[in-house]
C-alpha cells in the first residue's frame, strides 16, 4: 500500500504542475506533442485525434512534462509557426511557463483549507507548553505558556520556522527571547544534556515542549491556507540559505526514496495527514521550480525576463545548451540525494 500511496501522491503533485503548463499552452494555441506523468519508458498512452496530443503514463513516478512545439528548438519545422511557443506573445509565454508553479501553490492552498476546516487552524504564534522540573530548560528559567519571540538571534514568525531553527541548532545552546504570561520579556539560555542509547543513538535533552493553538471557522481556515503556504516558502528560503552557508548539508535533503519512507509513515495517520503531505510536496515542487536555475521553470522565466529587458530573445542555442547542462547537473544532484536516502536505511 505504501508503494500505491507513493505513486498516487507523487502522481497528483506532478500532474497538477504539468496540468497548469498544459492548460495555458492550449489556451495560447500552442501545439502540445505530449502530456506525460512520470519519466522513462511508456507504460500507457492515448493519442487524441481531437487535439493531436499524446497522453502518457511512464514508468518512474518522479516527474513529468508537457512537450510543446518550439520549446527547445529555434524552429519546429513539423508544426506551423503560429502554433509554436516562441511565436506567442511575451505574456502568453510567461503565463504558460509559470502556470505549473501557480497550480502547485493553488492545490496546496485548497488542501490546507480543507485541513483547517476539519482539524482547526493552528495559530502562527509559538508557545511553550510544558517545562519539566530539574531539566535544563527549568534551570534556565523557561516558563510554561510563554511565547517564543526569538531563537538564537532569529525572530520566530511561525511554527514551521521554529521547527527548522530547533533542528538546525540541535545540540547547541538555545537562547530564547520569550514573552511571559505576565507580559515581561526575558532571555533564557538552555544548555542541553547529551544522551546516548543503543536504540536512539545520540540525543539531546532540553526538557520542554511547545504547543499550537487551534482556531475554528471558515475564515480561520482560509487564512491558515494562505499563511501556511507563505510560511513554507519562507522556510524553504531559509533552507537554501543554510545550505549555502553550510549550516545544512545535502544529507538533510530527501529524494524519492526519502519521500517513500515519509509516505509510509504518513499513511498510518489517515487521509488528512496524506493531504497535508501532498500540500507540502506541492509547495516544495512549486518553490524549487521557480528558482532561477537552468532546466527549471524559473530558469526559463529568467531568460524571458532577460528578453524583455534586452528587447530581443536570447539565442536559442545558447539557452538550450545552458538548460541541457543544468539538467545534467540536476540528475547528478538527484543521484547524490538518492544515495544518501538509501544509506540512511541501513
Amino acid at each position: 500500500m505504501t508503494l500505491i500511496y507513493f505513486i498516487l501522491i507523487l502522481g497528483i503533485t506532478v500532474m497538477i504542475h504539468e496540468l497548469g503548463h498544459f492548460i495555458f499552452a492550449k489556451k495560447a494555441g500552442i501545439y502540445v506533442y505530449e502530456f506525460s506523468i512520470g519519466m522513462g519508458p511508456k507504460l500507457f498512452q492515448i493519442h487524441s485525434k481531437k487535439d493531436e496530443t499524446v497522453y502518457s503514463i511512464r514508468l518512474f513516478p518522479i516527474g513529468g512534462y508537457v512537450q510543446m512545439a518550439g520549446e527547445s528548438v529555434e524552429e519546429d519545422k513539423n508544426i506551423p509557426k503560429e502554433k509554436q511557443l516562441q511565436s506567442k506573445t511575451w505574456f502568453q509565454r510567461f503565463m504558460t511557463i509559470i502556470a505549473g508553479v501557480l497550480f502547485n501553490f493553488l492545490l496546496a492552498v485548497v488542501l490546507f483549507f480543507i485541513i483547517g476546516l476539519v482539524n482547526g487552524s493552528p495559530s502562527k504564534e509559538t508557545y511553550i507548553n510544558t517545562v519539566e522540573e530539574t531539566s535544563p530548560a527549568f534551570q534556565a528559567g523557561l516558563e510554561p505558556n510563554s511565547q517564543i519571540l526569538e531563537l538564537n538571534g532569529k525572530k520566530i514568525k511561525s511554527m514551521s520556522q521554529l521547527d527548522l531553527e530547533l533542528n538546525i541548532n540541535l545540540g547547541k545552546n538555545f537562547e530564547f527571547v520569550i514573552l511571559t504570561e505576565t507580559g515581561d520579556t526575558k532571555t533564557v539560555t538552555i544548555t542541553p544534556i547529551e544522551k546516548e542509547t543503543e536504540e536512539t543513538g545520540k540525543t539531546y535533552y532540553y526538557g520542554f515542549s511547545y504547543r499550537n493553538n487551534y482556531n475554528k471557522g471558515i475564515l480561520s481556515a482560509l487564512k491558515y491556507a494562505f499563511t501556511n503556504v507563505f510560511s513554507l516558502i519562507h522556510q524553504m528560503i531559509l533552507v537554501i540559505f543554510y545550505l549555502i552557508t553550510g549550516k545544512l548539508s545535502l544529507n538533510n535533503l530527501s529524494g524519492p526514496v526519502g519521500i517513500y519512507n515519509i509516505v509510509g509513515e504518513a499513511s498510518k495517520y489517515g487521509i488528512l495527514t496524506m493531504m497535508n503531505l501532498i500540500g507540502l510536496l506541492c509547495v516544495n515542487v512549486g518553490f524549487i521550480n521557480i528558482l532561477p536555475l537552468p532546466a527549471f521553470d524559473g530558469g526559463r522565466l529568467l531568460f524571458l525576463i532577460i528578453e524583455k529587458i534586452k528587447g530581443k530573445p536570447v539565442d536559442s542555442k545558447i539557452e538550450n545548451t545552458i538548460h541541457a547542462i543544468g539538467m545534467i547537473l540536476l540528475m547528478g544532484l538527484m543521484v547524490v540525494i538518492t544515495y544518501n536516502d538509501i544509506m540512511r536505511l541501513f
